[in-house]
């Protein structure tokens, strides 16, 4: 949910109207701005699903380009999937991978870019992008390792709209 926040006030739900219900926010008054959102997440697996994947040799085929698809696809079903979403002209939509590796652990990254020039913003279709991506590698390799684990989705930045830009504090 979107908090708008004031000085002078508590921060407001804004999926809710008068009288405590779920609503679709009106942006028909609102300024088209460009903007942007990056989201990213983990997927956590064994080394022998991670060796599979860095190296191709998934009897799937090329996994990540499934993934990249999928996520790309989600991105564009956001307002399908989220109830009160607001259908969006996405004009560029973005997946990729990163391999991660600390001591005896081994993950996937999953970092997805959303972009439009609308009323609202885009947060919502990076987080899905990623999430489904995430869950197509999931998918295509449960078979070998049922244990993965998804973990960490996460906005990481956005920008445009009144609230101009947010950027997640470095950890």
């Amino acid at each position: 949910m979107t908090q708008q926040h004031n000085a002078k006030s508590a921060p407001v739900l804004t999926h809710l109207n008068d009288k405590g219900e779920a609503n679709m926010v009106d942006v028909t008054e609102k300024a088209v701005t460009s903007r942007t959102a990056f989201a990213d997440g983990l997927i956590y697996m064994n080394q022998q699903t991670f060796d599979m994947l860095m190296s191709g040799t998934h009897k799937k085929g090329d996994v990540f380009a499934v993934a990249r698809i999928a996520g790309i696809q989600a991105a564009k079903k956001t307002s399908e999937l989220i109830p009160l979403c607001h259908p969006l002209m996405l004009s560029k939509v973005k997946v990729d991978f990163e391999p991660v590796t600390e001591e005896d652990k081994f993950a996937i990254r999953a970092i997805a870019m959303c972009k439009l020039s609308g009323q609202t913003g885009v947060e919502m279709e990076a987080l899905t992008a990623v999430s489904v991506a995430l869950l197509t590698l999931y998918d295509m390799c449960k078979a070998v390792d049922p244990k993965m684990q998804l973990d960490g989705v996460k906005l990481l930045s956005k920008e445009g709209g009144k609230t101009g830009s947010w950027h997640r504090d470095a950890v």
